[in-house]
């Protein structure tokens, strides 16, 4: 069987994860090994199996290059929000092998080999670390220079099975080290064609006996002699991708956690030169008031702005948590190395010269971020602006921007440093106050989707809001974002439509504009065109409750600009609860309060939009007082939005403030407007977020009678020949498996093949000519209806032939009548594939009449596709026609969104005409390619990007 021995134990202090499960050595074998010392120069378990053969001597280097699967390496974040580096191991691995070995305590040798082991003989030392990523796969975690952790697995006799065995370093038990080297095994035993693992514990070992039942997998348990014998499919379950997401939130929202809330911050490159940003950063860590030590490090100067300063992180007395980096790109790795030895959990680069300087910026930052993440660090930037976290037990201000904002419970997150500036400034002016901000300039790590994760768990933020330029996983956004936003508000401007600044490039991918929007769409994103609207918004969003309808009352001292708020409201689809109510020009403050105070008041009213234009006599602060007191008699702060144009002012006026724990704007004030347009785009914005929260979420669900693996061979076998169109009998085979069937029909060349399988199949038939665009012209030239016998056949026959020049014409079943739609994919190469769904005709043509929708699709995502285009009234039984049966349109769609989720080689599928009609769904054309997908699928075991 194989292995480090034939007996294996695990975790070395039976010591849990946070949450999940413990790290240590587990052990696999079929019967007890002898608890007594082994000779000196074997394992504790004996010799290994001779059905197990000895690595050769003669590996060479060369052969090492062909079969290393580089693929297998992955940066990872752990439990306590640190990095380690998880690669496959080599034959040059063995000194830092043995020296791993003997930095184990005796316990966790003990739990490994089920008794001592006290040193590692040349014999195991090159078995261990020789292996052939096959049968004998290992992986080995890396802290630096240093091996953590190793996982492996042997492949048994039955070919389909493995066993797997762990063991962690005692310091870094309790990180998540043996669920993360699960995972990795599983997903690499997956692609070496294993289906199952098994595992030996000691019984005493708990803990790692729970880092399998933790995982989410079918355990099977059986206990012998002391020894509990575990066996368990590798296959991902529903629960076990579920504990893994959560795992993966857990612990990029831990690493987030420690960059906002350092304990004490290093700034090295700190300079007496006020035009330098070194000097810059110190200042405004000093000037927020920041609770914590800040440590200034320059080697020329023995103080920075009266503070002492080091010549190197690591003559700092203290434990640092933080560094900003303010120094030229050529000293980065210096700076990494002494952060390391230091213990600092993450970095804040503000300096340039990275991969927006061009080619060979951009491969020292490759340098840099592999070395941090090596080295157990998250780094924001390069090229940042940096990061703020307003809490008063921290009082963050690691950036370039001077101004602190108020505190708020608002979170955001942006990539452009210049931008972030002017973000600071307009929030501080607009009395949004900031929970957290953070500007990752290159992202060549720290991302949004890292940002999303930490604010799912945040309790200090309520509001999101993102200013993207472009995306560096863009499947992994939407499945955060959609999980977010179902309990957080996302508001989101995306530029870069056209190009991506050289900064990001290096970490972006494009993706199509129509594919962004449905993302945004299914998400529940709030997306808005510029950074003015996003803050309209969040105002909204920060001070007032979510609409529970869309019924709006408009009250106000100006006609006009009552009659401007309603057309608004309802060119944006919100409803009128009456006309608008004028209180007139003149009218006193207490006469103004008591329309307001009756439209809140009213049941059929959802959210109240209050234009006020402040007359010559009287002072617009008795109105506000009045607007204010109205509101707070009505008792609707919790229920119903208001929105105002009090004044024309632009953010929260003092006067319809109410203060929070610090003195800011807080829960309940009014947001006021310039105009009223951008006072009910607002609101109007937040209503079709509010009604999608409210919506169903759905459930991922797969239809009946799938044949997955039987498409999967299908599929590999066409990608063997390169990209590829598959034929009809491929086609047909393929949709099958997935309970897609096509209208019965026969390709034909000649009148009389026409005539015979016309008779075949049963009159009435169509003929279709072959050729693709004549066949699915609206003006049918290349079809011919309701052929009902032998003689019809031949005339159109001879009528294709004449009109397309052909002899090959399809022969199909007469389907019967029903609106003609169209079920399509359109293939995004960063994002992955988009379902679109339309009715067919020239006018949805040409008006581009097509939903997309991003998968996998849950059966309300499905749902909400077939209902979207325009033309889908339609389908309903618009003017009084019979509807068509909805439930199995969507039943067909559903089997086309879970065909390409399983098969992403599928990179063009048509459905076209698709006939709904009351009596079901007919499928009369299909067309399909295969090949290779470069989409980065959100899926496999946890990594950093």
């Amino acid at each position: 069987m194989g292995g480090w021995a034939k007996r294996r134990g695990a975790n070395g202090d039976g010591r849990p994860e946070d949450q999940d499960s413990a790290d240590g050595a587990v052990s696999n074998g079929a019967a007890p090994a002898p608890l007594t010392p082994p000779p000196a120069d074997q394992p504790a378990a004996g010799n290994p199996p001779a059905e197990q053969p000895e690595p050769q001597d003669d590996t060479s280097s060369a052969v090492l290059g062909e079969t290393y699967p580089r693929r297998w390496e992955a940066d990872v974040v752990l439990s306590d929000g640190g990095t380690v580096h998880l690669r496959p191991i080599t034959p040059a691995d063995a000194d830092q092998l043995i020296s791993f070995h003997g930095r184990l305590s005796d316990r966790t040798r003990y739990f490994r080999y089920f008794g001592p082991y006290p040193r590692m003989p040349k014999r195991d030392v090159e078995r261990f670390s020789t292996v052939d990523h096959q049968n004998r796969v290992a992986l080995v975690a890396l802290l630096g220079d240093d091996i953590v952790a190793v996982g492996r697995f042997d492949r048994l006799d039955e070919q389909d099975s493995a066993e797997v065995a762990f063991v962690v370093q005692d310091q870094h038990q309790g990180r998540g080290l043996g669920s993360i080297l699960l995972e990795h095994l599983a997903a690499a035993a997956q692609e070496c064609g294993l289906d199952r693992f098994v595992a030996e514990v000691l019984a005493e070992n708990s803990g790692m006996v729970r880092v399998f039942r933790d995982a989410g997998y079918q355990v099977r348990r059986a206990m012998e002699e002391g020894v509990v014998h575990l066996e368990f499919d590798i296959d991902p379950t529903e629960e076990s991708l579920a504990v893994a997401r959560a795992r993966e939130q857990a612990a990029e929202a831990r690493s987030v956690h420690n960059l906002l809330h350092p304990r004490a911050v290093a700034v090295i490159g700190a300079s007496t030169d006020h035009r330098k940003i070194g000097h810059a950063v110190l200042v405004n860590l000093l000037t927020a008031d920041f609770a914590g030590p800040v440590y200034p490090v320059n080697p020329e100067h023995r103080s920075v702005r009266g503070v002492r300063a080091y010549p190197s992180v690591l003559d700092i007395p203290d434990d640092v948590d933080l560094a900003v980096v303010a120094i030229p790109a050529a000293g980065i790795d210096e700076v990494l190395d002494a952060c390391l030895a230091k213990g600092v959990k993450a970095l804040v680069i503000v300096s340039s010269g990275f991969s927006e300087s061009g080619p060979d910026g951009r491969e020292i930052e490759r340098r840099m971020v592999r070395a941090a993440r090596v080295h157990g660090m998250r780094v924001v930037g390069p090229n940042a602006l940096g990061v703020v976290n307003t809490d008063a037990g921290h009082r963050l201000n690691a950036t370039l921007a001077p101004r602190l904002p108020g505190s708020g419970r608002t979170g955001f997150f942006c990539q452009s440093g210049a931008l972030g500036v002017a973000i600071l400034a307009t929030a501080t002016d607009r009395g949004l106050g900031l929970s957290t901000f953070v500007s990752a300039g290159n992202r060549a790590d720290v991302s949004g989707n890292d940002m999303l994760q930490y604010w799912q768990t945040d309790p200090a933020t309520d509001v999101v809001l993102l200013y993207l330029e472009s995306f560096g996983n863009p499947r992994k956004f939407a499945r955060l974002a959609r999980r977010l936003a179902r309990t957080k508000p996302i508001v989101v401007v995306k530029s870069g439509r056209n190009a991506v600044r050289a900064g990001l490039a290096a970490t972006s991918v494009q993706v199509d504009e129509t594919s962004v929007q449905a993302l945004f769409e299914q998400a529940g994103v709030i997306r808005v065109d510029s950074v003015a609207q996003m803050f309209d918004t969040a105002l909204l969003l920060a001070h007032q409750p979510l609409p529970t309808g869309e019924r709006v009352a408009v009250v106000g001292n100006s006609s006009a600009l009552g009659m401007l708020a309603a057309d608004v409201a309802q060119a944006e689809g919100l409803r009128l609860a009456a006309e608008p109510v004028d209180v007139g020009a003149s009218a006193e403050p207490e006469v103004f309060a008591a329309a307001v105070r009756e439209a809140a008041l009213s049941d059929d009213v959802d959210a109240l939009v209050t234009v006020f234009v402040p007359p010559v006599a009287v002072p617009g602060t008795a109105y506000a007082r009045a607007l204010r007191e109205a509101l707070q008699e009505a008792g609707i702060a919790a229920t119903k939005p208001v929105v105002t144009t009090f004044l024309a002012a632009e953010g929260v006026p003092d006067e319809l403030a109410v203060p929070g724990p610090d003195g800011s704007a807080g829960w309940g004030s009014v947001p006021s407007y310039p105009s009223p347009e951008r006072a009910v785009l607002s609101l109007a914005r937040a209503t079709r977020y509010a009604r999608w929260r409210a919506a169903p979420q759905g459930h991922f669900t797969r239809p009946e009678g799938i044949a997955a693996e039987r498409a999967r061979e299908l599929v590999e076998a066409s990608l063997t020949e390169g990209d590829t169109r598959l034929s009809d009998e491929q086609a047909v085979e393929l949709l099958g498996h997935y309970g897609i069937e096509l209208v019965a029909f026969r390709r034909v060349r000649s009148e009389q093949d026409a005539v015979r399988a016309a008779t075949e199949l049963g009159f009435p038939v169509v003929l279709k000519s072959a050729d693709d665009q004549l066949r699915h012209r609206t003006d049918l030239v290349g079809v011919r209806l309701d052929l009902v016998n032998a003689d019809a056949v031949r005339a159109a026959y001879a009528d294709l032939l004449r009109v397309c020049g052909a002899h090959e014409v399809y022969v199909q079943n007469m389907a019967g009548r029903g609106h003609s739609c169209v079920i399509d994919l359109m293939d995004d190469p960063s994002f992955g594939t988009l379902v679109s769904f339309g009715l067919s005709g020239v006018a949805s043509e040409l008006l581009g009449d097509k939903a997309y929708r991003a998968v996998p699709m849950t059966d309300v995502d499905v749902a909400a596709l077939v209902r979207s285009p325009r033309a889908a009234p339609l389908l309903a039984g618009y003017r009084g026609d019979e509807p068509a049966d909805l439930a199995a349109l969507e039943d067909l769609v559903l089997r086309v969104a879970t065909l390409v989720e399983d098969l992403p080689e599928v990179r063009e599928l048509t459905l076209q005409p698709v006939l709904a009609s009351a009596a079901g769904v007919r499928v009369t054309g299909a067309r399909i390619s295969v090949r290779p997908s470069a989409a980065t699928p959100d899926t496999g075991p946890r990594r950093l990007r």
